[in-house]
């Protein structure tokens, strides 16, 4: 059983949660997980560099946290993955895609990593890319030949 739960915590932007939940599920399946319990939280700079600081010790925003909250052999898999929306919106505009294709970008990418997958070295990064954009071709949020060659 797949469980998805999505949590609007920035201020002033909500997404819709039944525009997120079939993408979560997607990923999830297309990684063979049956058993997962995935919390998406949507937050604003202010909470994201909190966060970024008290987990990554790091002094500055970013776009996506994952946090894979079982231990990877584990039946069942559970994780939270943060999605800062002003982060989204900048780089929306930096890449020329819409806000819900950027943020659709920034979920699969976190769930990507709760699963297991890294980006620390530069072909970790290409192949990770290259998921993000299979995903979102397959649940149409790109079409074929439209997609970031570097994340």
């Amino acid at each position: 059983m797949i469980r998805i739960h999505a949590f609007n915590a920035h201020p002033k932007h909500r997404i819709r949660h039944r525009e997120i939940i079939p993408l979560v599920r997607g990923v999830l399946k297309g990684e063979h997980r049956t058993w997962a319990d995935m919390n998406i939280v949507f937050v604003a700079d202010k909470r994201m560099r909190a966060l970024n600081g008290q987990y990554l010790q790091h002094r500055y925003t970013t776009d996506v946290l994952s946090f894979q909250l079982t231990e990877p052999q584990s039946k069942t898999l559970e994780g939270e993955v943060y999605v800062n929306l002003d982060q989204a919106r900048r780089q929306a505009r930096l890449y020329n895609v819409t806000l819900q294709c950027e943020v659709a970008r920034l979920i699969v990418h976190g769930i990507l990593h709760v699963v297991g997958y890294d980006d620390k070295t530069k072909r970790q990064k290409d192949r990770m890319t290259r998921m993000e954009n299979q995903y979102l071709l397959r649940m149409n949020y790109i079409q074929e030949g439209v997609g970031r060659e570097n994340g």
